[in-house]
């Protein structure tokens, strides 16, 4: 306790970690963390090379410069796309093969409905017909984060290649 009774943060956030390791365990821990870290290792992999593949195919298309943004917005939705079956993969091997975690609702433990719930973390949606229990809790956490990450990512890629094109269609 310091001075106003209080603890000090780094009491705080180890408490909690103490706590974590508590409810669940560490060898629990470390494999939903193992494969945490694998499905974002994983889905930052597919979407840079899926934005690479389109800066490098984009200037080559002999085409005109509105249909090359329409291309890379059109690319860049694909990545997404591919980036939420992935974890969707995820949470379906997760709740259907271990007892990490698993989802209460209207998840009737389909590969579709864990793809359903998915998109609605990665994008932030969050519509609450579905809530992720246990260990999943922790990925559909970090799926938003990765989601947003990627996504402003993708914005910024888009926003380049149009400020690009927009310049040379002007001359």
């Amino acid at each position: 306790m310091n001075y106003y009774g209080l603890m000090p943060l780094g009491d705080i956030v180890l408490a909690q970690v103490v706590n974590v390791f508590k409810s669940y365990g560490l060898l629990t821990f470390m494999l939903i963390f193992i494969i945490n870290s694998f499905l974002v290792a994983l889905i930052v992999l597919i979407h840079y090379e899926m934005l690479r593949i389109l800066s490098v195919s984009i200037p080559s298309l002999s085409i005109g410069y509105r249909l090359r943004v329409l291309c890379g917005v059109l690319g860049a939705l694909t990545a997404h796309v591919m980036e939420v079956w992935v974890f969707g993969f995820g949470y379906y091997f997760v709740q259907a093969y271990t007892d990490l975690g698993g989802f209460s609702g209207m998840h009737n433990g389909s590969l579709l409905d864990s793809v359903y719930f998915s998109f609605s973390a990665y994008t932030s949606l969050g519509f609450g017909d579905i809530a992720p229990t246990g260990g999943i809790r922790f990925t559909a956490g970090l799926e938003a984060l990765v989601g947003l990450v990627l996504i402003a990512w993708s914005a910024s890629f888009l926003y380049l290649e149009m400020t690009q094109y927009w310049k040379e269609d002007k001359r």
